[in-house]
């Protein structure tokens, strides 16, 4: 009887994204991506204030280099100092790197299906760890430096190779902005916070000063103790501090820094995985990636998407000379995101905003992305303009397979078989209640009336 109630009850209930984050899953959420409403992001407010092409534009490069890409670094950043104590004196073999990546990207995607509650705990568990092993590190610096070993800071603008332009400043901020790149991720999945009104801003307000202390004051101790020659020519700053701090405990550090990681790969998965279904659900991915799973509610065809682009770019030879197209197409995204807010705060001043900030912050926040976005330009230009190549390549692509409605029938009938089965296979059907307007059901193939027909098939299945 039991058994039986409960499989009444799983019946009854709706197929959603579930309201599981609290307000301390958001701050973890934030902190975790980092180091190391309706959901999307900027993903939905390019949407609703410039139209369906921009929005495309920001997910075709999302998809293509922005998530794919940071996911990819940080799963190799994982691999390489999880590996490194095991090859003293060398570097690790680039295969078994990528091979350890790629397995990592596959757990955690594996683990974002199954179940949103042990994807939090981890996020949970592996802020905390690599908090704690930060903290370490700035207390072994600072008691280092208060030994009076400060002769590394005895000149700290002297040039370390020639004197520093303005554009070489601006292009210093704008690779090194990776490292703070996931602020705004738990803007993609507000749908799942149980109070987002007070805990999106507060979650950013709580993390985003933790996150700036805890990297100044870790910069502080690694320079403190690693030459800034030796700091410049490593991929493995922590190993080479843990080398110099700790003697025969140096492992500690290579460890927390592989968590930190493992962390933050889990981090980006559980947010990309939002943004791609938001974007199917609006009708510009496949309508297969916008389902859910039927007993486990989690977006796993989003996130099974995520993680095959994050695995395609493990196979380009150079992953990390990506991140300046990453931060290229982050930077002038982030820029086009804020603009859109601050017109929609002219051009619908009646929409309700639980939280609001003066106009000067979004102001200045915009010119400084501007002005990094266009210095890039001056000192690095072919990157840049590759980087907005990639962009304007979205633009055929949208009016071929978006914009246009009259797609031949075989492409159709082919497209919705290959959609049912692939439901069947995955045990996912389309979102019961939707947000947003009655447009967006309407790019969607399947009604809730299709929908109980699938769950029926795949029972009997």
């Amino acid at each position: 009887m039991a058994e039986q109630q409960v499989d009444t009850e799983s019946k009854n209930e709706k197929v959603e994204l579930k309201k599981k984050l609290t307000l301390f899953n958001g701050v973890t959420i934030i902190i975790g991506t980092i180091i190391g409403s309706e959901s999307g992001g900027d993903y939905a407010y390019l949407y609703e204030a410039f139209g369906p092409l921009p929005a495309f534009l920001f997910l075709w490069v999302s998809l293509l280099i922005i998530r794919p890409t940071c996911q990819a670094v940080v799963a190799l950043t994982f691999a390489k100092y999880i590996t490194q104590p095991f090859f003293e004196g060398c570097e690790p073999p680039n295969e078994a790197v990528r091979l350890l990546a790629a397995c990592c990207l596959c757990l955690l995607t594996f683990v974002n299906c199954v179940s949103v509650k042990a994807a939090t705990r981890i996020q949970d568990l592996f802020t905390a760890a690599k908090v704690l092993a930060l903290v370490i590190i700035i207390i072994s610096g600072l008691v280092w430096l208060a030994m009076g070993n400060t002769e590394y800071y005895s000149n700290p603008w002297e040039p370390v190779e020639k004197s520093a332009t303005v554009s070489m400043i601006a292009l210093a901020f704008y690779n090194g902005l990776f490292a703070y790149g996931g602020w705004n991720n738990l803007n993609f999945i507000t749908e799942e916070l149980q109070n987002p009104h007070r805990d999106l801003p507060c979650a950013i307000i709580i993390a985003m000063p933790v996150v700036t202390a805890i990297y100044v004051l870790a910069n502080v101790a690694y320079f403190a103790v690693v030459p800034i020659k030796e700091f410049l020519s490593s991929d493995t700053t922590g190993l080479l501090f843990g080398n110099k701090m700790f003697g025969i405990m140096a492992w500690i550090i290579p460890v927390s820094v592989s968590l930190s990681c493992f962390g933050s790969v889990n981090g980006l998965l559980f947010t990309s995985g939002r943004l791609f279904f938001v974007g199917a659900r609006r009708g510009d991915l496949p309508v297969l990636v916008s389902m859910i799973h039927v007993k486990n509610h989690t977006p796993s065809p989003s996130l099974l998407f995520t993680c095959l682009t994050s695995l395609i770019i493990l196979c380009v030879k150079d992953v990390f000379a990506l991140i300046s197209f990453f931060s290229f197409g982050m930077w002038l995204w982030v820029a086009v995101s804020i603009t859109g807010m601050m017109y929609l705060r002219w051009k619908k001043p009646e929409l309700k905003r639980p939280f609001k900030l003066a106009l000067v912050v979004p102001v200045i926040f915009t010119l400084c992305c501007i002005f990094i976005v266009v210095l890039s330009f001056v000192e690095a230009p072919e990157h840049s303009g590759y980087g907005l190549l990639i962009n304007a390549l979205g633009i055929p692509v949208y009016l071929l397979f978006i914009y246009r409605k009259n797609r031949p029938k075989t492409y159709i009938d082919f497209m919705e078989k290959a959609t049912i089965s692939l439901q069947k296979l995955m045990f996912v059907v389309a979102q019961e209640t939707l947000v947003g307007e009655e447009e967006t059901r309407k790019q969607l193939m399947s009604d809730d009336r299709q929908n109980q027909v699938l769950e029926s098939e795949i029972e009997n299945t």
